[in-house]
């Protein structure tokens, strides 16, 4: 099948991350209450995924299994299956490959993010990685692989002719800005990254880190991708002020669309795409 991005637009959200405190902004969702509240504004905004953190008592990223069942409940509670969750496996420094493929399995979550530098760092790697990947397309789980640069996107690409990831048709995650110096994207490298998986099966979206994050995902959206925004990313609307909430910065964003005939999805455009 030729790679043919998909209506309608995904709008994912990130809306804390693993770093961000509220200290850097009073909406920063961090406990399963604050979580679930989030979510349902999101939903209202136009977000159609969930990119789920979660925080020990102290406010630090985890990956235990058991405040995520704690925050999945509590979002389910508030927007039921309104919203496709996606975990994180990032690693911030705290988790190994191995501690970051375990939670997925004792989780078995809906979709999950998985930094293809974290999992399968190596050649010596990938035998592993690919049984876990593996497993993940046996239980359903849609998988979206995170790259930060076009060498990576090169290396995912040539992994994939070599069967590494068990799907005709992976999705992807490009994102700018990460290792940039002063953290912040440079709207113009997406077309890099586009460059490289031209002509690859497998939908691809896009997230930007900092001020210029609704620019980059506007470009986004012209290309025929999918976006990711939020406050993990960027705290700032598109005319440089900062965001009330990450709601606000997803309406903020919807509003400057050029949709044309391209529909947001729902969690159920997404299930159908992703999870068939």
């Amino acid at each position: 099948m030729k790679n043919t991005l998909p209506d309608p637009l995904m709008i994912m959200c990130a809306p804390n991350g693993a770093r961000k405190m509220p200290a850097d902004h009073p909406e920063l969702p961090i406990t399963a209450r604050q979580l679930a509240r989030c979510a349902s504004q999101l939903m209202d905004a136009g977000a159609s995924v969930l990119h789920l953190h979660v925080r020990d008592a102290r406010g630090r990223h985890s990956l235990s299994p058991t405040l995520y069942r704690e925050a999945i409940a509590a979002v389910r509670n508030a927007v039921a299956d309104r919203l496709v969750i996606q975990v994180t496996t990032e690693a911030v420094g705290i988790y190994n490959r191995e501690q970051q493929m375990d939670v997925v399995r004792q989780l078995r979550p809906e979709a999950v993010s998985l930094a293809l530098r974290e999992l399968c760092p190596d050649e010596n790697s990938i035998a592993d990685s690919a049984d876990f990947f593996q497993w993940c397309a046996a239980e359903k789980i849609w998988t979206q692989y995170i790259l930060y640069s076009p060498e990576e996107v090169a290396r995912f690409a040539a992994l994939h002719a070599r069967g590494v990831f068990a799907q005709d048709e992976p999705s992807v995650l490009f994102v700018l800005g990460r290792y940039s110096q002063d953290l912040t994207g440079r709207p113009e490298e997406l077309q890099d990254f586009i460059n490289v998986w031209s002509g690859k099966t497998g939908r691809w979206a896009c997230c930007c880190f900092g001020v210029t994050e609704q620019q980059a995902m506007l470009a986004a959206v012209r290309a025929g991708g999918h976006v990711r925004l939020g406050f993990e990313n960027n705290l700032h609307r598109a005319d440089g002020t900062i965001a009330h909430d990450n709601a606000e910065l997803l309406r903020d964003f919807v509003e400057q669309l050029p949709l044309a005939d391209r529909r947001l999805a729902d969690a159920d455009d997404i299930r159908s795409l992703y999870l068939p």
